[in-house]
């Protein structure tokens, strides 16, 4: 599993993953597939319930280059077009807010930005080669990035970067204005009132995870890289298993 995004409204969490799409209904302790595509999806994003962002690489039976760039869903992931960048990117971490959307190309390692939902695109300021990236849901312009070892933090847009933590890094999730979180590579998750810190430790997954999903004081949602989701309703303290393999 690659990413992970969540449709408020109905309460499906989309589960991007390297042979296919699935989704969550509400209740269900099992993923569904979406349509039959194999499509290796690798960033992923929900902007809104009528658009979805990706990237990655085709299902082998699509005549399309090796690396999408990004493409775009308009109806629950069911079908994607090329939007941008196709043959030209391959974005492992995609973030948006609204119209503003950041995409880390693993490609060529470089950290892109946009203004117009993905139809054009300015090469920004990368601190490293990123594991994923956070938006300030109050300021598109304020970032939280973790490297492998450490996370930076920038308020410019990704002009210019600060070192906030070392020796910390993993999935990161910001759901509101005061909460903050990280999902480390051991599989511990800490939380912190700013993307500043402090830190502190909230809970123990016991697993690494592949991709950690909050948004605007919903639960928390980690995918594991064994297939299991699971969640959490108090901040990552503790957590319940809601689907796995």
């Amino acid at each position: 599993m690659h990413g992970l995004g969540y449709d408020s409204a109905r309460d499906v969490l989309y589960v991007a993953t390297h042979t296919g799409m699935f989704q969550l209904l509400p209740k269900a302790k099992k993923t569904r597939r979406i349509g039959d595509s194999r499509q290796d999806t690798m960033g992923f994003t929900v902007v809104s319930p009528e658009l979805f962002l990706g990237s990655g690489h085709p299902d082998l039976r699509d005549e399309l280059p090796s690396h999408l760039g990004l493409i775009r869903s308009t109806d629950d992931a069911r079908s994607w077009q090329p939007m941008s960048l196709l043959g030209k990117a391959d974005f492992h971490v995609l973030r948006a807010r609204k119209e503003i959307v950041y995409g880390f190309d693993s490609r060529g390692e470089r950290l892109l930005g946009s203004v117009d939902s993905g139809k054009t695109w300015k090469e920004l300021q990368a601190p490293e080669a990123l594991v994923d990236l956070a938006i300030d849901p109050k300021d598109a312009k304020h970032l939280l990035a973790s490297g492998e070892a450490v996370l930076y933090e920038s308020t410019d847009g990704a002009g210019t970067w600060k070192v906030v933590a070392t020796g910390l890094a993993g999935h990161l999730a910001w759901p509101s204005s005061r909460r903050v979180y990280v999902a480390d590579l051991a599989g511990s998750v800490l939380s912190a009132p700013s993307a500043s810190g402090p830190w502190r430790p909230r809970g123990v997954l016991g697993s690494p995870v592949a991709a950690l999903l909050s948004l605007y004081e919903r639960p928390l949602f980690v995918a594991l890289h064994d297939g299991t989701i699971a969640q959490s309703t108090n901040g990552g303290a503790t957590w319940k298993v809601r689907s796995t393999p």
